[in-house]
């Protein structure tokens, strides 16, 4: 009689144990420490009209494999890398700060490179972050 309950009792524990994991990943996203300068930076592209796509064709070249292309945190480099891929549609994200997500952007962390060498134009990698707020 008792075997009869320990998958669900298997289940239970394995659910809380995900649960848990996605909780982990939700803070350490979220735990990305800005400095104040940055929090503060206005975004000098903001309400721009990219008009040449600069910003989603970086995106595709860039970004896409690891956040996915509608930013949900699903391309297909994300399974291989260790740490949490943000996604780029939810709320927490887009309430942060252009600044914030420059920030982020620039310098990296982890998995993710810096993007101030990879992408050196500034007006570029504004537009990257106008389109990802888009997504």
């Amino acid at each position: 009689m008792k075997n009869k309950f320990l998958p669900l009792s298997s289940l239970l524990v394995g659910s809380f144990a995900l649960l848990s994991m996605i909780t982990i990943t939700s803070d350490q996203q979220d735990s990305w420490e800005v400095p104040a300068e940055y929090q503060n930076m206005k975004n000098p592209y903001a309400g721009v009209v990219d008009d040449e796509q600069i910003g989603q064709e970086i995106y595709g070249i860039y970004c896409q494999t690891c956040h996915g292309v509608k930013g949900k945190g699903d391309g297909i480099n994300a399974k291989l890398i260790e740490t949490s891929v943000a996604d780029f549609t939810l709320a927490s994200f887009k309430n942060q700060k252009d600044g914030s997500i420059y920030y982020k952007a620039a310098t990296g962390r982890s998995d993710m490179p810096s993007f101030q060498t990879i992408i050196p134009d500034e007006e570029d990698l504004w537009m990257v972050i106008n389109y990802i707020k888009s997504l």
